[in-house]
């Protein structure tokens, strides 16, 4: 189903055409409105009106978030504050907020990018929308709320917490779509079955999960305790929030909105464009922001372009699930690390629980790392002889997977810290 199947099954060259146009308004009017990025221009001797084709863009230096907390809050800017209808912010735990805001037709837009991405899920207007995110600064529940209104959904703007009543409230409510971050619908379906309610008999069709990677194998773990269709939509406050980017029923990539977005893929290190299908990080640059527009925005997140079409028959191209983000990397030992990668294994092997925690010591000149893994409960209690073979399997395949050992701790179910919002798997008690 389409949202709006004009611009979301547009020709390539008609596309990258409007992105041209797009792209000289958008520099046109920073360089107007936001010394910030008059002076960028300026340092690069870059000049908006000569710009004569998408590839130019790399001339341009890139912006993070470290320059948007430099003009906390409203220096960057591109309309008078009069124009602006809506403020949201990061929470600030790791530094300065970033401060984003909208104008009217920038919510408009917001609401119509969501509505594609809910339609490319499956949703319609006959559908009960339970928005699980917490409501305030954030973006993801405001977003996702005005694109299901769009849709014509119904939305039960629950927030997020109390997990028993989101149980209770989907009974009750008859909800057909769950939104949320992915491991929160995991602690969701876990109290559900510990509950003794058959998810069968709640009416759940949908899962429309985001704001944190997870893996494929987490995916057929909540569809399989759910019983529903998972799909993952990418957005991020800097940019607008969700509805950047989202999966079609196909889930097969998430097709980007590529009429609003330009998007590279950048070596992290060299700052270079990667090679078509390999790993980089995102970086984006606004087309049609009006408040907040953002140029060549370092995202830190890492995901890879998708080659060929989708069945779907959206043009727009696609971008896989993402990998992680590059300041979640952990350096042990002197190799790279990603959280998902230990998560990936880790959901492969029968009796463990799908909740982990990784925690990085360093003894002496060494890091030490320890994975705690939940296991099931005639595991954990069963004799040593079986948790010593489980867990040598697991410390095997994380070896296999990361190319360094770690140890491997089982705990009793229920042990770890469980999460409504985004999962901190990683305690890092290095000094460094």
């Amino acid at each position: 189903m389409y949202w709006q199947p004009e611009s979301e099954c547009m020709d390539r060259e008609e596309l990258e055409q409007l992105q041209l146009e797009r792209l000289e308004s958008t520099l046109s009017r920073v360089y107007m409105n936001v010394p910030f990025y008059r002076k960028k221009f300026d340092e690069v001797g870059f000049n908006p009106d000569d710009l004569r084709s998408l590839d130019e863009l790399r001339k341009l230096p890139f912006t993070t978030k470290g320059d948007l907390r430099d003009n906390y809050p409203y220096g960057l800017f591109a309309v008078p504050l009069r124009e602006i209808v809506r403020v949201h912010a990061s929470s600030g735990t790791t530094g300065m907020s970033t401060v984003v805001g909208y104008s009217r037709n920038d919510i408009k837009t917001w609401s119509n990018l969501v509505a594609r991405v809910l339609a490319a899920g499956g949703i319609t207007k006959d559908d009960v929308i339970q928005i699980a995110f917490n409501y305030g600064l954030f973006t993801g529940a405001f977003g996702l709320h005005y694109g299901a209104e769009r849709v014509g959904a119904s939305v039960i703007p629950i927030s997020s917490g109390n997990t028993k009543r989101q149980i209770k409230i989907m009974q009750d409510f008859k909800t057909t779509a769950l939104v949320s971050t992915p491991s929160y619908a995991m602690l969701i379906a876990d109290t559900i079955m510990e509950s003794g309610i058959n998810p069968n008999s709640l009416s759940l069709k949908y899962g429309l999960f985001g704001a944190e990677p997870w893996s494929e194998a987490m995916r057929k773990e909540i569809e399989g305790k759910l019983k529903i269709t998972a799909t993952d939509n990418y957005g991020l406050s800097e940019v607008m929030g969700p509805g950047v980017a989202g999966e079609c029923i196909e889930r097969n990539g998430l097709h980007i909105a590529e009429d609003h977005f330009l998007v590279e893929l950048i070596n992290p290190d060299t700052l270079e464009p990667v090679k078509p299908g390999e790993i980089g990080e995102l970086v984006i640059t606004t087309l049609t922001k009006e408040a907040f527009p953002v140029i060549r925005y370092r995202t830190r997140d890492l995901t890879r372009l998708i080659p060929g079409p989708c069945p779907c028959g959206r043009s727009m191209r696609r971008m896989s699930r993402i990998f992680g983000r590059t300041d979640d990397m952990l350096i042990i030992r002197g190799v790279n690390v990603f959280p998902q990668q230990i998560e990936t294994v880790l959901f492969e092997i029968e009796g463990v629980e799908p909740h982990y925690q990784i925690v990085i010591d360093r003894k002496g000149a060494l890091d030490e790392t320890t994975v705690n893994v939940e296991v099931s409960e005639n595991i954990f209690f069963d004799d040593m002889r079986r948790q010593n073979v489980l867990m040598e399997t697991i410390r095997k395949r994380l070896a296999s997977e990361l190319g360094i050992s770690v140890e491997v701790k089982l705990v009793e179910k229920k042990t770890l810290e469980r999460f409504e919002g985004k999962a901190k798997r990683v305690i890092d008690n290095r000094k460094f």
